[in-house]
C-alpha cells in the first residue's frame, strides 16, 4: 500500500529526527504502527505497536525514575512519585512527540485519519512509548537512556521545575472547611486495552459534579479533575505540567 511503503521509505529521515540508527529497522516500523492501521489492512501489517508500547512504557518508568533518584537527592518519595506521574503522563509524552516531530509518520486506519487521529493525545503518547520499546530492545537502555534525554532534556527539566501542587489535598481542605465533608470522586468512562487504559473521572461536592479529569490512571485522572474543580470554584491554579 502506498502510504505504509512511503513511511518505510523514509525510515532514513525518522532516525535523523530521533537521534538513532536502528539495527533493525522493522522494530521502527513497526512502532510506527497503529491497531488501527492493521485492522484495515492485514494483507499488508500483521502486528500493531501495543506490545512495543507496553515495554517502553516500563522502560520510560526506570529511566525517568532513575534520573529523579540521581538529581532530586533530598526529595521525599511521594514528590518524586508525583514527578514521574507528570514526565510520563500522556500528555507529557504527546508533547515529546510532537518535539521530536514524527507525529506525521504514524500508520493509521482510515477512520483514525478522519476522526485527527495524529493529534489525539493518547495516540502520540502510544507512539512515543512504542519508539522507546523499540530502541531499547534495538540497542539496550543505554541506547533508550540517550534518546530520552539528548533529544527531550529541556522539556524534562521544565516540567520538573513547575510548582508541585496536590490538587486532591486542596480540594479536600476547601470541602471540609466549607461543606464538612470530602469530595467523591466516580469514574465515568474507562477505554483502552488493560495496558495502557484511559479514565474519565467526575469529582463530587455536595452530590453535584464540580470538575472532571481524564488520565492514564485513575489517580491521574483524579488530580486533574481536582484541579479542573479549583479552577471552575474560582482559585487561581497552574495548568502546566
Amino acid at each position: 500500500m502506498d502510504e505504509f511503503e512511503d513511511v518505510k521509505s523514509k525510515i532514513s529521515e525518522i532516525e535523523a529526527k530521533i537521534g538513532y540508527k536502528f539495527e533493525d529497522k522493522s522494530l521502527l516500523l513497526l512502532s510506527l504502527i497503529h491497531r488501527s492501521f492493521v485492522n484495515e489492512n492485514r494483507d499488508i501489517a500483521g502486528e500493531h505497536n501495543e506490545r512495543l508500547e507496553f515495554l517502553g512504557d516500563a522502560v520510560l518508568g526506570i529511566l525517568v525514575s532513575e534520573y529523579l533518584y540521581k538529581y532530586l537527592p533530598s526529595t521525599p518519595e511521594g514528590e518524586l512519585s508525583y514527578l514521574r506521574s507528570r514526565l510520563v503522563e500522556a500528555s507529557s509524552c504527546g508533547k515529546y512527540v510532537q518535539i521530536l516531530d514524527i507525529q506525521n509518520y504514524i500508520l493509521l486506519g482510515k477512520g483514525e485519519r478522519m476522526n485527527d487521529g495524529r493529534g489525539r493525545e493518547s495516540i502520540l503518547a502510544d507512539l512515543f512509548e512504542a519508539v522507546i520499546g523499540a530502541i531499547y530492545l534495538d540497542g539496550g537502555i543505554e541506547a533508550a537512556r540517550r534518546f530520552l534525554f539528548q533529544n527531550l532534556s529541556q522539556q524534562i527539566n521544565e516540567i520538573m521545575k513547575k510548582p508541585l501542587h496536590n490538587w486532591k489535598a486542596l480540594l479536600q481542605d476547601y470541602s471540609q472547611k466549607t461543606y464538612h465533608q470530602t469530595p467523591i470522586y466516580e469514574v465515568i468512562e474507562e477505554s483502552g486495552p488493560d495496558h495502557s487504559k484511559t479514565f474519565v473521572i467526575s469529582v463530587l461536592i455536595n452530590k453535584e459534579q464540580v470538575g472532571q479529569g481524564t488520565g492514564s490512571s485513575k489517580k491521574e485522572a483524579q488530580q486533574q479533575a481536582a484541579q479542573n474543580a479549583l479552577h471552575r470554584l474560582g482559585f487561581e491554579v497552574d495548568h502546566g505540567g
